[in-house]
């Protein structure tokens, strides 16, 4: 959990989003006014993409901010992001919408 919100905290601020409906608008890939697991996770996997230099969907070491923890692959911290997608959606509907993406992780 922690290393996702790190991975989340480059694109936090390259993203520039004020407010939730800003989050949303971004996320919403099909612009229906709700976020899938699918558009989180491609949401929240971009700072683990600008991170993987060498494309190949593992960080090692190298990769990582000041160089050094533990190896992650895409798959792990994909899985991560399901498991904070499960958390934030609160009426579990299997979507978010503008409510659960302000409201704080659980």
């Amino acid at each position: 959990m922690a290393f996702t919100l790190a991975l989340a905290i480059p694109l936090a601020a390259s993203a520039q989003v004020q407010r939730t409906g800003d989050y949303l608008q971004r996320m919403d890939a099909d612009a229906d006014g709700r976020v899938s697991l699918a558009e989180y996770q491609h949401w929240m996997g971009y700072a683990f993409e600008r991170m993987d230099v060498d494309g190949d969907g593992v960080l090692v070491p190298a990769e990582l901010p000041g160089g050094r923890g533990r190896t992650v692959r895409l798959a792990d911290h994909r899985e991560a992001l399901a498991a904070a997608f499960q958390r934030q959606d609160a009426n579990g509907d299997g979507v978010l919408d503008a409510r659960e993406l302000a409201a704080p992780p659980q």
